[in-house]
């Protein structure tokens, strides 16, 4: 007999390794192993915990898929705060809706006592930068101003109170820094479709007041640069080409903003963003 032939099995298959054990001796051993000993006891320990980790994972992603599609209906909703006769209402109707995402939020808290929050971080970050997104939009257009991270947290603290004790359970979900950055670089794009509505409604002065407040944003994401991670990086030129858009169509409405009908402004900014995407898709 070649090597070949000791190598190969009868119909030339290269045989394994453990073909050369008789396959009742290993049935033998499968039998014999104790469901009760330690290393398997161990085992089952490991199996349930992991099981556990990853059922907790999958509700924080069904969670976060909630928060997000409450969060962009918000932000729908809040897009009609220019043309709406009373705009008081939809800033109501919109704290409503909040009020019902912040519930979701609660559920993500609940989910995540006694919890490292980073090891689930990937399955709620979305859902909470689009709520960042919705908060901070509505505070723009309530104040004209850019709601702080600090501000965001203050409203994800809850208290809940049990009949059976006196004192009430308060815990709460803190948005973590990236999260608040990469909310903020998205509400610039929201900004700019409001700087568009209202050019439409004849409102020059709020594009102005749009450029002003978005280079302020501009700037302080400079200052993080490419130190910062690498998704605020990477939304940081989405972010300058929203100013861009705004500054540009901004100037054309000081340069001739007297002699363009009202109605006819929409297009002119819509015109001046079209021209700056062809250009930046040329460069």
């Amino acid at each position: 007999m070649n090597d070949n032939e000791s190598v190969l099995g009868s119909g030339g298959f290269r045989k394994r390794k453990h073909d050369n054990f008789p396959h009742g001796q290993r049935r033998e051993e499968k039998e014999n192993v104790n469901p009760s000993s330690a290393l398997m006891t161990s085992f089952k320990s490991f199996q349930l915990e992991l099981d556990t980790r990853h059922d907790k994972y999958e509700r924080l992603v069904k969670l976060s898929r909630d928060i997000t599609i409450e969060s962009k209906r918000t932000i729908f909703l809040l897009h009609r705060f220019t043309s709406a006769p009373n705009g008081e209402e939809i800033l109501n109707e919109s704290e409503v809706k909040l009020d019902a995402v912040r519930r979701k939020i609660k559920q993500v808290a609940q989910e995540l006592i006694g919890e490292d929050m980073y090891q689930f971080h990937r399955a709620i970050s979305p859902g909470l930068q689009e709520y960042v997104e919705a908060v901070s939009f509505q505070y723009f257009i309530r104040t004209r101003s850019l709601i702080s991270v600090e501000e965001i947290n203050k409203q994800l603290i809850f208290t809940t109170s049990n009949s059976h004790d006196k004192q009430p359970h308060t815990w709460s979900l803190k948005v973590t820094p990236v999260d608040y950055l990469l909310g903020v670089a998205d509400l610039t794009g929201e900004l700019m479709r409001l700087c568009i509505s209202s050019v439409g409604n004849g409102d020059i002065d709020t594009p102005f007041e749009l450029s002003q407040f978005l280079r302020q944003i501009y700037d302080g994401f400079t200052f993080i640069g490419n130190t910062g991670p690498y998704e605020v990086s990477k939304k940081l030129y989405t972010l300058k080409q929203s100013l861009a858009k705004v500054e540009n169509a901004c100037y054309t409405l000081k340069v001739r903003g007297s002699e363009i009908p009202k109605h006819m402004l929409a297009d002119v900014f819509s015109t001046k963003t079209e021209l700056i995407d062809q250009e930046e898709g040329l460069s």
